[in-house]
C-alpha cells in the first residue's frame, strides 16, 4: 500500500497547521450557558473611552442596519459573529477563508481598493507584513483610542497587535502560550510524582529532556509520539539581531534533541496529526519505526484507521508520556484522549513559547469603522463575552485579564482537576514578544528541514547548516549570515 499521510485539521482556536517536524515554530521567550449578555442599548457617547469600573468594554451598539462583512481563517468568528447578532441585532457576514489562500485574497481586495471586508484578521506570523501594507487600521486615533484598554489584556498578545511604531492596529481574545501535556499516571509509576511543577523539572532544557526520554524509554514508555512535540519551545532568542542571522546554541542544542529523539528510538515515530499520533492520546499505540515516519516504508497506510490497525497488529506497543502543544491543546486532547480522560497534566517546557492566534482588525478602507469597531471591543474586550467563549469553546484561553482572573480557579477535569487558566496566564507572562521577528515562520522551517536532512542521514552537519545558509542568504538579502 502507498503510505499517505493524515493532515487531521484541528479548527482549536486558530492555529494552522503544517509545521515541520522538529522546526521552528513560534518560540518567543526570556527564552455552552450565557453566563452575561452584553448591553444591547445605544453605544456610549464616548465609543472609544476607557473601561469602566468592572476593567472591561462593556457597551455595545443597537442595531444599526449595517451589515459587517469579516474575513477570516478561523471559524470561531463565525460563533462570535451568531452571538453578536444574538445580543445586538447587528448582522455580520463571516467568510471563514482557507488558511493558504488567505493573504493572497487580502492582498488582492485591499491593494485594489476594495471597501469589503470591514474586518480582517491575521496570524502573529502574516501581521508585520499586513501592518506595513497599511491594511489595519489606527486604533490608537479617535474615537477608537485602544491604549485605554492596554491593561486589560494580556501583554504578549497587545504587543503583538501593535506595529513597529507602537500603535494598535489589532487585538486577540485569546493567549496561547504552550505547554506540555503529560500522563499523571505514567509519571507516578516511572518519575513517583505527577505534580506540575516537579514533572516540569523533566522538561527544564535540552539535555534533561534527553535523560527524561531514556528513562521512560527503560520503564517500556516513549516520552513522545512524534520527534516535533518540543517545535513550541526551540528557541530562546531571536532569530535575526540588527539585521544579522542568530544560530546561537540554544538553537544548536534543540537540533541536538531533536536528531536523538529520531535515531535513538526515543519516540513512537507517529507524525505529528497523523491517526497513531491522535490515537497515542488515548492509549497504547504501535511503535513504527524511521522508515516509516520518513515514508521510506510505504508497508502501512496510515491514512485509515482501520486499515492502520491490521497493518500494525504485530507492531510493538506503547504508551507515550507527553505532547508539547499550545492552549488551544487544551481542545485538541479533550477530543481525542478518550478513556485517558483526567489522566493528564500541563507542565512547562524548556522555554516560553506560543503558537497561533487569531488578531482582529478594522480594515483601513472599510466604510462601516465605527460598526466594526463595535464588533472588535464585543469580541475581545467584553467580560460578558469572554466569559460567555469559555463556556462555548468548552477551555479556549482568553486574553481579557479579568476573566482570566476570575476562573483562575476554575478545574479541568480531564487534567486532574488542575487550574489551567492560572497555569497559562503564568505561562503567557513569560513570553518576551521582542525576541519575535518576520523572518521566524521561515528561518524556522529551514532549519527544521537542515535538521530532517540530518536526523535521516541525507546530509552530514555541515552539508545541512550550509544549505540553511544558502537559503536564508537567497531569500533574505538584508539579513547578514556569518557562518
Amino acid at each position: 500500500m502507498k503510505l499517505k499521510k493524515l493532515m487531521a485539521i484541528m479548527l482549536a482556536g486558530t492555529m494552522v497547521f503544517g509545521l515541520t517536524a522538529c522546526g521552528g515554530g513560534s518560540s518567543a521567550g526570556s527564552t455552552g450557558s450565557d453566563s452575561g449578555s452584553a448591553s444591547s442599548g445605544a453605544a456610549a457617547e464616548d465609543d472609544g473611552a476607557a473601561a469602566g469600573d468592572d476593567g472591561a468594554a462593556a457597551d455595545t451598539a443597537s442595531s444599526s442596519g449595517e451589515k459587517l462583512v469579516v474575513w477570516t481563517l478561523a471559524a470561531d468568528l463565525e460563533q462570535f459573529a451568531e452571538y453578536y447578532k444574538e445580543k445586538t441585532g447587528n448582522d455580520v457576514e463571516t467568510v471563514v477563508i482557507e488558511p493558504a489562500n488567505y493573504v493572497t485574497k487580502v492582498q488582492t481586495a485591499l491593494n485594489g481598493g476594495q471597501k469589503e471586508p470591514d474586518i480582517i484578521v491575521g496570524e502573529p506570523q502574516m501581521l508585520e507584513d499586513f501592518y506595513d501594507a497599511g491594511y489595519f487600521e489606527d486604533l490608537n486615533q479617535a474615537p477608537y483610542n485602544a491604549q485605554d484598554y492596554a491593561d486589560q489584556i494580556v501583554d504578549y498578545v497587545w504587543e503583538v497587535g501593535q506595529d513597529s511604531d507602537g500603535i494598535q492596529r489589532a487585538i486577540s481574545y485569546q493567549i496561547t502560550p504552550a505547554g506540555i501535556y503529560y500522563r499523571r499516571d505514567i509519571a507516578q509509576t516511572v518519575f513517583g510524582t505527577d505534580d506540575p511543577d516537579e514533572i516540569g523539572k523533566l522538561f527544564a532544557d535540552y539535555p534533561t529532556i534527553l535523560n527524561t526520554a531514556q528513562t521512560l524509554k527503560d520503564a517500556g514508555y516513549r516520552i513522545f509520539a512524534s520527534d516535533a512535540e518540543i517545535n513550541y519551545f526551540s528557541g530562546d532568542s531571536a532569530w535575526v539581531i540588527d539585521g544579522v542571522l542568530n544560530v546561537d546554541e540554544g538553537r544548536k542544542e534543540y537540533q541536538n534533541l531533536c536528531i536523538s529523539l529520531y535515531q535513538d528510538d526515543y519516540t513512537a515515530y507517529a507524525n505529528q496529526w497523523s491517526t497513531p499520533w491522535y490515537q497515542a492520546m488515548a492509549g497504547e499505540v504501535p511503535i513504527l519505526s524511521a522508515d516509516i515516519q520518513n515514508y521510506a516504508d510505504d508497508s502501512v497506510n496510515v491514512w485509515d484507521a482501520e486499515q492502520f490497525a491490521e497493518a500494525t497488529a504485530g507492531m510493538d506497543k506503547t504508551e507515550v508520556f507527553a505532547f508539547g502543544l499550545p492552549s488551544w491543546g487544551v481542545l485538541t486532547m479533550r477530543d481525542n484522549v478518550q478513556d485517558t480522560s483526567g489522566k493528564w497534566g500541563v507542565c512547562s517546557g524548556p522555554a516560553y513559547g506560543f503558537g497561533g492566534g487569531t488578531f482582529i482588525g478594522i480594515s483601513s478602507l472599510s466604510d462601516r469603522k465605527e460598526q466594526a469597531w463595535d464588533f472588535l471591543k464585543f469580541c475581545t474586550l467584553n467580560e460578558d463575552t469572554a466569559n460567555w467563549w469559555i463556556e462555548k469553546s468548552e477551555g479556549d484561553t482568553v486574553s481579557l485579564i479579568p476573566v482570566l482572573e476570575a476562573h483562575a480557579d476554575d478545574a479541568n477535569e480531564v487534567y486532574g482537576g488542575q487550574q489551567l487558566y492560572k497555569f497559562w496566564l503564568e505561562q503567557a507572562k513569560g513570553i518576551d514578544y521582542s525576541k519575535v521577528t518576520r523572518y521566524d515562520k521561515f528561518i524556522g522551517d529551514e532549519w527544521g528541514r537542515a535538521t530532517t536532512a540530518i536526523k535521516t542521514g541525507e546530509m552530514n552537519k555541515e552539508e545541512a547548516w550550509n544549505e540553511f545558509y544558502d537559503q536564508i542568504e537567497a531569500t533574505y538579502p538584508e539579513i547578514t549570515v556569518n557562518r
